[in-house]
């Protein structure tokens, strides 16, 4: 399988394509949100990232650039990115956060809703599977 540098080019689309050929039977995402994050001290390119997560719609759409109409922007450091979304960390992010590393404009409260775990089990067996998926493409 190949392995991919964290948020590359490459990396958001096999993300991607994961996440479609994985969640082609979910029922949607729990959690309704429109957000834009910018990621800095990104090791590779211009050393910052935008990207994007909408899942307004009930089905997530995670990309390369920015909304024109987000509910939140979240700015953080690469590696509380990496441990948030590849690693499963949330606690990374919580921490981190605390310290002031990651700043957050808009609807906190999305941002909260989306730290709470599936209450369908079905739903929670298919999260962790896209994300051990996820986790099996990524470089250490």
């Amino acid at each position: 399988m190949a392995k991919y540098k964290f948020l590359s080019d490459e990396w958001v689309e096999a993300a991607r394509q994961i996440r479609e050929d994985m969640s082609a039977d979910d029922a949607g995402t729990p959690h309704k949100v429109k957000m834009n994050q910018i990621i800095t001290e990104v090791p590779f390119g211009e050393g910052t990232v935008h990207a994007h997560m909408d899942s307004s719609s009930g089905e997530m759409d995670m990309g390369l650039g920015h909304l024109e109409d987000p509910e939140l922007t979240v700015t953080l450091d690469y590696d509380t990115a990496k441990a948030i979304l590849v690693d499963g960390n949330p606690q990374a992010g919580m921490q981190a956060f605390m310290a002031g590393k990651v700043k957050v404009e808009g609807d906190m409260t999305k941002l909260m809703a989306m730290q709470q775990a599936p209450a369908d089990p079905e739903a929670a067996a298919t999260a962790e599977k896209v994300a051990q998926a996820i986790r099996d493409i990524t470089e250490d």
